[in-house]
């Protein structure tokens, strides 16, 4: 069997989502942490033998290497029930997975990263300035998951799917960067649901 191993940050919601999506699998999955803050990622080995982006978390698979989170989610749960069958439940599953790195991630995770990780008093003017629009996106983005989940166990058909997984990873985690989880109560009940899940691992 070919060796999987994680190259990650554990304070990562991206990488998180590689290591629950492998755990609730069963899926064995080495890892490789990096210190992103300490500019880890962006040291001429890593660039020139890991990723030219600078980024993780990156999926090694043998001698090759998979960047971006949610692409190495859909490797690990390929043929497995975190798939749907149906190709429109797929892609319905795809389309929260895009939402969740295009609308989701850049200002919910952001904001996470620059108030619990960097501190308020370390940003730089320019960042002090997206502040209140990242808010307000974030909040847009947890108010049409709670509408969604208002009438929905899951985000796709009626189980745990990879769409659940990456809204997960940063949600759950979301009042860290300012954002009150009260004000979002199906988000919440959804939170609850997807941490007793059968080989559930925490963040860390």
């Amino acid at each position: 069997m070919t060796e999987v191993t994680l190259h990650e940050d554990p304070r990562s919601g991206n990488c998180y989502k590689i290591k629950l999506t492998a755990a609730l699998l069963g899926l064995p999955l080495a890892t490789r942490q990096y210190d992103i803050i300490a500019g880890e990622t962006r040291t001429p080995d890593f660039l020139e033998r890991v990723n030219p982006n600078g980024r993780i978390p990156v999926l090694q698979i043998g001698n090759r290497f998979l960047p971006e989170s949610n692409a190495a989610c859909w490797y690990l749960a390929s043929g497995s029930a975190l798939i749907p069958q149906d190709s429109f439940d797929q892609a319905d599953m795809l389309r929260w997975m895009f939402f969740e790195q295009y609308s989701h991630e850049p200002n919910i995770a952001t904001m996470r990263f620059w108030l619990h990780f960097i501190g308020s008093a370390q940003l730089s003017p320019q960042q002090k300035a997206q502040m209140m629009a990242k808010r307000i996106a974030g909040c847009e983005a947890l108010s049409l998951m709670d509408g969604h989940l208002a009438g929905h166990d899951w985000f796709v058909g009626d189980s745990v799917s990879l769409a659940d997984i990456a809204l997960f990873a940063y949600t759950h985690v979301a009042d860290e960067g300012g954002f009150g989880l009260g004000d979002y109560p199906a988000v919440e009940r959804w939170i609850e649901r997807v941490s007793q899940l059968p080989d559930f691992i925490p963040m860390g």
